[in-house]
């Protein structure tokens, strides 16, 4: 298969995926009304790890100590990014989250500065601020500042900046859907003790939060994680941010049809200021610098 087209279907992947977890923000704000958080991630991604490994059997013959260990690392930053993210939604609305949880797009060039010492370029400073602007209109509320639900869902994003840049760096070495299977089985075990303390009253699920933690499990968990591996391993990560960032628009879709979500004027205009931030970090424009792609380092 042609590069070009490898790159394109990868892109296409990342984007179905985006889809996924964007339309994902409102169910799962609709099923923590039944589960709390720290069980819904254990019977998300323990079930979600398994099931995809056993699907995929055969590529975990030649598994060694590497695996297990990157494997465990991708799982350690995804735990942290779903556990403030699913707390956070307790407090704050799925469009807000979505919105705020992209963010991550914006910090990956400034991790990559600190690990590569190569400089980002002048529109990534100009881009934060612009994003700074956008998320004091999405998110403040007069004298109230930012809720606890933001502020999880900003410190979760600090997580998910970090696991896109290992996932990249990993799935070159690793094969990609083995990856996929342990940091889930990662996470879930280590959501497991958290979970414990909640006691859950599983027999009181209606049929509706059933059906919402089945489409987390097969499409949020299962699909869109094997997609995200598999097409890292193919295209740039700038491709990949860019995409990725999309998510923000079908969670703030979702939770407006979903969950009967408004945005008033203030947070639509942050909102729009926020995606303008991502895009202007991520499309290529002429007369702005920009620093080394992190896909061109290793």
């Amino acid at each position: 298969m042609k590069n070009s087209t490898r790159t394109f279907l990868a892109d296409g992947g990342i984007l179905l995926a985006a889809a996924l977890w964007g339309v994902g923000f409102g169910v799962l704000k609709d099923v923590l009304d039944y589960l709390p958080p720290f069980t819904l991630l254990v019977l998300r991604f323990l079930p979600g790890g398994v099931l995809l490994g056993l699907f995929f059997l055969r590529r975990f013959r030649e598994t060694g100590w590497g695996d297990l260990r990157d494997g465990a690392l991708v799982g350690l930053l995804l735990f942290g990014g779903f556990a403030c993210q699913t707390t956070g939604l307790q407090w704050t609305t799925a469009g807000k989250q979505a919105f705020l949880t992209a963010t991550y797009v914006l910090l990956v060039p400034f991790f990559s500065w600190g690990i590569h010492r190569a400089f980002p370029g002048g529109r990534v400073f100009a881009a934060s601020g612009i994003c700074l602007a956008g998320m004091s209109l999405l998110t403040l509320r007069g004298a109230s500042g930012i809720n606890l639900g933001d502020g999880l869902t900003l410190v979760s994003a600090v997580f998910f900046a970090g696991h896109l840049m290992a996932v990249e760096r990993f799935t070159r070495r690793r094969d990609p859907l083995v990856l996929a299977s342990l940091q889930m089985v990662v996470l879930g075990l280590c959501a497991l003790p958290f979970a414990l303390f909640e006691r859950p009253d599983l027999g009181g699920i209606p049929l509706r939060g059933w059906i919402g933690f089945g489409y987390m499990l097969l499409f949020c968990t299962i699909g869109a994680f094997a997609l995200q591996n598999l097409a890292q391993k193919y295209t740039p990560s700038t491709h990949a941010a860019l995409l990725f960032s999309t998510e923000a628009l079908f969670g703030a879709a979702s939770g407006v049809l979903l969950l009967g979500e408004t945005f008033t004027p203030p947070m639509a205009t942050g909102a729009a200021l926020m995606m303008g931030a991502i895009l202007l970090v991520e499309l290529p424009i002429p007369f702005l610098r920009k620093g080394p792609s992190p896909e061109t380092r290793s």
